[in-house]
C-alpha cells in the first residue's frame, strides 16, 4: 500500500547519504585520476547498486535493508590510490568485493555478530547517531529562521500528526529556504549517466596495501554498525546473505566504478524508526523507495548529485537530525535497559560518539570492542 511516509523516509535516506558524502567519492575518483566520463560511470554503478541491493533484499526478507557505498573506504582511497592507474584501481575494487563476498556467503560475519549483546548494538547505533541530534542545534545560530521553524513544525507535527511530522517538515523547511533565496538551482543540469567498463589490472602491492585495508574497514566501520541498526531495531534477518550479495553486487559493478557496496548504518535508522511506519513489519517499503530513488541517482548520474547540493546544508542537518531523534532516544532506552550491561553499553556509546579514528578505522567500531572487553571484565569480576 503506498505511503507517503515511506516515500518521505526513502527520500531523505538517500537526501542524506549524498549531500554527506558524495565528496568524498569525487575526491577518491579524482585521486585514481578519473576522467569527467568516468566519474559519471562511478555514480551510475553506485546507484545502480545500492537500488539492486535494497529493492531486491528489502522484498526478499520483508525488512528494511539499506545499502551504501564505503564512505570510510572513499576517504581511504584518495591517499590509497594516488600514484595508481585507473585498471589497477578497478583491480582493487574486484579484490576487496571478493573478500566480502566470500566472508558474507561462508558465514564467517554472522557467527561473530551473534556474540553482540543487544545493550552494546542499541548503544553503537545511539553513538554513530548522536551527533546528527547535536548538530541540529550546532546549524541553529547560523540559520535560526530556517531551522526554528522546522524545529516547531516537527514537535507539533508529532502531536497532531506523528506518521506525517518528517514530511511535513521538510516541505516546510524547503518552502523557507527558497523565500530565503538559499535553493541554488543555477547550477543544475539535467544529463542521463553513460556506464563505462574499465578492464582491471592486478598488482598484488596495490592489492594488499589498498584493497585489503578497504576491506578490513568496509567491514568494521559499515557493516558491524549496520548490522547492529538492525539488530538494535529488532530485526532478525540473517546477515550472511545481505554481506555476500552486497559483495556479489561490487563483484558485478566494480569494473564500472563501482568501489564497495555495504550496509547503511546512519541512513538504514531513517527507513527502521516510527516515522517511517509504527508498524515495523511494513517499514521494508521505505527501503524499497530509497532504492528506487538510488535507481534515479544512478540513472542521472553526477545531476542528482548537484540537485542535492542545491540545498542549504542547515536543511540536511535539520531534517536529518529531526527524523532520528526518535531512533536515538529509543537506542539509549534499549542501551541502559539492563543494569549489569549498562557500563559496557555506556564505554560503548561514549567511544562511538566519540568520532575517534585508528589504524584507519571508525569510532563504532572501537566502541563496539572496548564495549566488548568492558562486559567480559566485568562478567570475569
Amino acid at each position: 500500500m503506498f505511503k507517503i511516509s515511506h516515500v518521505s523516509a526513502g527520500f531523505i535516506a538517500v537526501l542524506v547519504g549524498y549531500t554527506s558524502s558524495a565528496a568524498i567519492v569525487f575526491q577518491a575518483a579524482g585521486a585514481a585520476g578519473a576522467s569527467p566520463a568516468e566519474l559519471t560511470s562511478w555514480m551510475c554503478a553506485l546507484g545502480l547498486g545500492m537500488a539492486l541491493t535494497c529493492i531486491g533484499l528489502s522484498l526478499y526478507f520483508r525488512t528494511p535493508i539499506l545499502t551504501a557505498w564505503s564512505t570510510p573506504g572513499a576517504a581511504l582511497l584518495i591517499t590509497g590510490l594516488a600514484g595508481l592507474s585507473m585498471s589497477q584501481a578497478i583491480g582493487v575494487f574486484l579484490f576487496n568485493s571478493l573478500l566480502i563476498t566470500i566472508v558474507g556467503f561462508s558465514g564467517w560475519f554472522d557467527r561473530i555478530m551473534k556474540h553482540v549483546p543487544k545493550t552494546l548494538a542499541a548503544a553503537m547505533l545511539a553513538g554513530v547517531l548522536l551527533r546528527f541530534g547535536m548538530d541540529v542545534f550546532v546549524v541553529f545560530p547560523t540559520q535560526w529562521l530556517l531551522v526554528g521553524v522546522m524545529l516547531g513544525c516537527y514537535l507539533i507535527g508529532r502531536r497532531l500528526f506523528p506518521i506525517y511530522a518528517v514530511p511535513i517538515t521538510f516541505f516546510i523547511g524547503m518552502l523557507v529556504a527558497a523565500s530565503q533565496g538559499l535553493i541554488l538551482l543555477d547550477s543544475v543540469s539535467v544529463s542521463i549517466a553513460q556506464p563505462m567498463w574499465i578492464t582491471p589490472v592486478f598488482d598484488w602491492t596495490s592489492l594488499l596495501g589498498v584493497g585489503l585495508p578497504l576491506f578490513i574497514v568496509t567491514m568494521a566501520s559499515q557493516n558491524v554498525p549496520g548490522l547492529a541498526v538492525l539488530r538494535a531495531n529488532g530485526y532478525t534477518t540473517p546477515a550472511s546473505p545481505l554481506i555476500g550479495w552486497t559483495g556479489l553486487t561490487g563483484l558485478l559493478l566494480a569494473p564500472f566504478g563501482g568501489f564497495s557496496f555495504n550496509l547503511a548504518a546512519i541512513t538504514a535508522a531513517l527507513c527502521m524508526s516510527k516515522d517511517a511506519d509504527p508498524d515495523p513489519k511494513k517499514r521494508y517499503m521505505a527501503a524499497v523507495w530509497a532504492g528506487l530513488f538510488y535507481l534515479a541517482t544512478g540513472i542521472l548520474g553526477a545531476t542528482v548529485v548537484s540537485l542535492f547540493a542545491a540545498f542549504p546544508r542547515a536543511l540536511i542537518v535539520a531534517i536529518a537530525g529531526l527524523a532520528l531523534l526518535g531512533t536515538i532516544g529509543n537506542g539509549l532506552a534499549a542501551a541502559l535497559s539492563d543494569e549489569k550491561e549498562r557500563e559496557a553499553a555506556l564505554v560503548t556509546f561514549l567511544v562511538t560518539a566519540s568520532g575517534v579514528t585508528m589504524l584507519g578505522i571508525g569510532s563504532a567500531f572501537w566502541g563496539l570492542l572496548l564495549g566488548m572487553a568492558t562486559a567480559w571484565i566485568n562478567h570475569r569480576r
